[in-house]
């Protein structure tokens, strides 16, 4: 039996997890900071640093606790140095890098973005899914949106993606447009089921001849139809000069069909996520398709690419779609079981990629 303690703070989740065999979680504890930062409507990069060296330490002896295992028990430490915010990384690098050195275990630094996909070979209620090579991931997040064929363990090809805003990112935009609550993804799906996805005869870039996707003409239109409504009512100040933003404007809110529109927008994204992700898999002869990172957790996009492709299709359960630690060590399993080590000097790198493409 190979134990990975897994640490992540790339962005404001503080999570330590303990798997064991790159599959079997014996924890998984993850402090989330999303209270601090609604309300600023995003996150704010200083406040997630802060709060992370607040929570670092109880997060991580939270974890070995319930895994209940001494540090003896484990065999490396993994963690995320990118990509993600540079302050956010440094405090679980530093943690990761003076535990390791001081315990004597080997220290594997891990991608995020590899990490969310090897959310999908975490053994969640018995399950013991067979995974197969050659699959197609469709990475779908708050910063990336991409395609890419995985032929084994830590072999990957980047076959598309996002030429503008991610996924994740244009649900956030969208959910302020809509006066909804930050993140905007849970928000606009939740409303989305009261609503018509036929309401809104909204753009879908289907960048013929490319695995790319584009999401900015989309967030444009439905800021034009926000911006239709807005024209509608006064948007002056108490002294009847100044026009305010239509998030601070509660009328605009209610006058807007938000339901409808968010039911239109999310159809938009989930319609060109699907059939990109469903023709690419034929094409690659892949033998099945994988669905990473938090937009994942979208129950329409779920429904929608296993009624729309004729082959399996894989996903974590939503709490392993969003940041968390277990897949940040499921990932440093395999890694370690290819003998990749990293060296003290491993350092944050805000835009690490996967692949060289």
């Amino acid at each position: 039996m190979t134990r990975i303690l897994g640490i992540e703070t790339s962005c404001d989740e503080t999570a330590a997890s303990v798997v064991e065999d790159g599959r079997r979680i014996l924890s998984n504890v993850v402090a989330s900071q999303i209270d601090l930062h609604r309300q600023y409507g995003g996150i704010f990069p200083e406040v997630a640093s802060r709060q992370h060296i607040l929570t670092i330490m109880p997060v991580i002896r939270q974890a070995m606790a319930e895994a209940e295992l001494d540090w003896d028990d484990l065999d490396a430490i993994a963690v995320t140095y990118g990509p993600g915010l540079p302050g956010s990384l440094l405090v679980g690098v530093n943690t990761a890098k003076g535990l390791a050195y001081g315990r004597g275990l080997p220290l594997i630094g891990i991608n995020h973005i590899e990490g969310h996909i090897y959310a999908n070979w975490l053994m969640v209620e018995g399950s013991s899914q067979e995974i197969s090579f050659p699959l197609l991931a469709l990475i779908v997040s708050g910063g990336h949106t991409e395609l890419i064929l995985m032929t084994d363990h830590g072999q990957y090809r980047k076959l598309g993606r996002t030429l503008d805003d991610a996924a994740g990112e244009a649900f956030d935009k969208v959910g302020r447009l809509l006066g909804l609550e930050f993140p905007g993804g849970p928000a606009i799906e939740r409303v989305a089921r009261e609503g018509n996805p036929l309401a809104f005869k909204l753009p879908r870039a289907w960048l013929k001849g490319t695995y790319d996707f584009s999401f900015s003409g989309l967030k444009t239109a439905v800021l034009r139809i926000v911006q239709k409504y807005e024209d509608k009512v006064s948007l002056t100040d108490s002294a009847g000069n100044r026009r305010i933003a239509v998030s601070q404007a509660p009328s605009v809110i209610r006058q807007l069909p938000v339901a409808n529109l968010a039911a239109s927008f999310q159809a938009s994204v989930i319609d060109v996520l699907v059939e990109k992700a469903r023709m690419t898999a034929e094409e690659y002869q892949v033998k099945l398709i994988m669905l990473a990172g938090g937009v994942a957790a979208n129950r329409l996009l779920r429904q929608q690419m296993a009624e729309r492709s004729a082959l399996p299709v894989l996903y974590p359960p939503p709490a392993l779609c969003t940041d968390n630690a277990a897949m940040i060590a499921s990932a440093g399993y395999f890694r370690y079981r290819a003998g990749h080590r990293s060296s003290w000097d491993l350092d944050v790198i805000s835009n690490l990629k996967l692949t060289d493409g």
